[in-house]
């Protein structure tokens, strides 16, 4: 238990990754052929892009992969002095054994305008000896000039099938006892994030022997799924009361934050049992108040406000 798991059970090797099926491939015969292009990995958190570098590295390079890998998290370090400085430095010096070193840029999307132009000049300069992998969440965030000099590669959302795979093959391997609707929590409140499902999986297996939903909803820090439903089902049915003493307990005594809630609301609008016309009006709503809430708005004030636009849409 004392180990992490997103690194323990993290694969080594690009076969062995779950699902990105497309993105492997491609990988794949770069690593045959002993030859890699710039790579510019794109897609949400914890979908497989540092893996995918690891893997990279490891594959090509053997045992002698951490004298030719640099990885840096450019969220950490933004600014054109870490170009200039720890980016240039180690590309400069002579690969150990191989054609060409890897340097990986996590969240490259962070890099600062200034720090992107300094990153394409070091890119040009030591391409000989030097190979970059750039991983963002937001392709749009990277200047033009380095899109163009990158293969790109598209992450995708892993799905809930596979993740749920790999959450019964840890909890095998570590005798954890989870029930599947708590499985199924998971992967509500990971949404597609690998790293975000193993990390809460392994919290709710130290805090109880047998991992359920209501310990995996606790765990997480979100609101509490069925206290939203709760309350979302007495806001539509038009009994405002009951509706907002459920969000005062929400935030007064259990002590979650707006945002919190409206997360939930959003997740748990989709489930109500009404018509799907009234489902969309309350989608809009919701967006026009979680707008509200990010502009500065008072918390409160707007999730009431909420509740009542929920209450009042049951007469249109």
């Amino acid at each position: 238990m004392n180990e992490i798991w997103t690194e323990k059970y993290r694969p080594r090797l690009l076969k062995d990754m779950r699902g990105q099926e497309n993105v492997v491939s491609r990988l794949s015969a770069f690593i045959t052929e002993g030859s890699l292009p710039h790579l510019l990995l794109a897609g949400p958190a914890g979908s497989g892009k540092t893996t995918a570098s690891l893997c990279i590295a490891r594959e090509l390079y053997g045992g002698r992969w951490h004298s030719n890998f640099l990885e840096l998290n450019a969220s950490n370090e933004r600014g054109i002095d870490t170009i200039r400085v720890k980016v240039k430095d180690f590309a400069k010096t002579m690969p150990m054994g191989t054609r060409f070193k890897v340097i990986y840029l996590d969240e490259a999307d962070a890099l600062t305008q200034d720090a992107q132009h300094a990153l394409r000049r070091t890119m040009e300069k030591y391409s000989e000896t030097t190979r970059f992998i750039l991983a963002c969440n937001y392709m749009s965030k990277i200047i033009p000039p380095i899109q163009s000099r990158c293969a790109v590669f598209r992450f995708s959302p892993l799905s809930r099938d596979e993740t749920k795979a790999f959450l019964k093959d840890i909890a095998i391997k570590e005798n954890v006892d989870a029930e599947d609707s708590a499985y199924d929590a998971i992967l509500d409140i990971a949404e597609g994030d690998m790293r975000r499902a193993v990390n809460v999986l392994q919290t709710a297996s130290i805090l109880k022997k047998k991992v359920t939903e209501k310990t995996v909803n606790e765990v997480a820090g979100g609101a509490d799924p069925a206290a939203v439903k709760m309350m979302l089902q007495n806001a539509v049915s038009g009994d405002y009361k009951k509706a907002r003493e459920a969000l005062l307990d929400l935030i007064l005594k259990q002590g979650f934050q707006a945002e919190d809630i409206m997360k939930e609301v959003y997740r748990q609008i989709h489930s109500l049992d009404i018509p799907d016309e009234r489902k969309l009006i309350l989608m809009e709503k919701a967006g026009e108040y979680e707008f509200r809430l990010t502009e500065g708005s008072n918390p409160r004030i707007q999730l009431e406000a909420m509740l009542a636009s929920f209450a009042i849409s049951r007469k249109l």
